[in-house]
């Protein structure tokens, strides 16, 4: 019996129904509402979808491109868990393509752009203070979200924005890995000094250094994650 609880409603939106069951179905298999290692059974979720086979199948081959299902013999189409090469590969987009907005940051940025950071700052301290992990995840990924927005190069913020989604995930797990949660969320504040002070090649090298550490804890929760499954099994 399947007692995984996803249920949508109705779709009424006017774009292809393959292209919303595509969104709807990415979505909830990066924040694992579907889980790893789920049967994506198609008599079943086309009827929790509300939608016919056909583009629930053509959904469910443009997430194989993805890499976000596989089909396995004799048991169908298999929700993917992710891998240490899926989140190397990540990290490695976000990381050049953050990069490439840094120049623009530094020459675009306003005085009005740095109070609502600031701002951001203050509501980050107050949940790092209580630990407040669940909460602190997605603000986190708001003040990144808003420091590489500042760049106007919106081209490459819609890349970005098109791996924003595993990025939350991934955030959320490096975060509660964290050993040194004080020390990375001072480097957000020195973030926004150099920012402040135009000092390109400063926030070049710290920007580097802060994602490369997220990717790390990242690694390490995953290799946890699979050290207690295989526990468990």
């Amino acid at each position: 019996m399947n007692n995984n609880p996803f249920v949508m409603q109705p779709m009424l939106e006017s774009r292809p129904i393959r292209e919303i069951a595509y969104e709807v179905l990415k979505h909830a298999i990066i924040t694992a509402e579907i889980p790893a290692g789920e049967r994506i059974v198609e008599t079943d979720y086309a009827e929790r979808l509300h939608i016919s086979r056909t583009p629930l199948r053509e959904a469910l081959r443009k997430l194989e491109r993805d890499g976000l299902v596989e089909y396995v013999q004799r048991r169908g189409v298999v929700v993917r868990a992710f891998t240490i090469d899926d989140v190397e590969e990540i990290y490695t987009i976000r990381n050049a393509l953050e990069m490439l907005t840094l120049p623009s940051i530094i020459e675009r940025v306003t005085e009005k752009d740095i109070a609502s950071l600031h701002a951001k700052l203050d509501e980050m301290d107050a949940l790092v203070a209580a630990e407040d992990i669940e909460r602190l995840s997605p603000v986190t990924r708001a003040f990144h979200t808003q420091v590489t927005a500042i760049s106007g190069k919106n081209r490459i913020l819609r890349v970005i924005d098109s791996q924003d989604e595993y990025i939350r995930r991934f955030s959320a797990m490096a975060i509660r890995q964290e050993s040194r949660l004080a020390e990375a969320h001072q480097e957000h504040h020195r973030i926004v000094d150099m920012i402040e002070q135009h000092d390109l090649q400063g926030l070049t090298e710290l920007m580097r250094h802060h994602i490369e550490t997220s990717k790390e804890n990242c690694l390490k929760a995953l290799m946890e994650q699979r050290k207690q499954q295989n526990l468990q099994d």
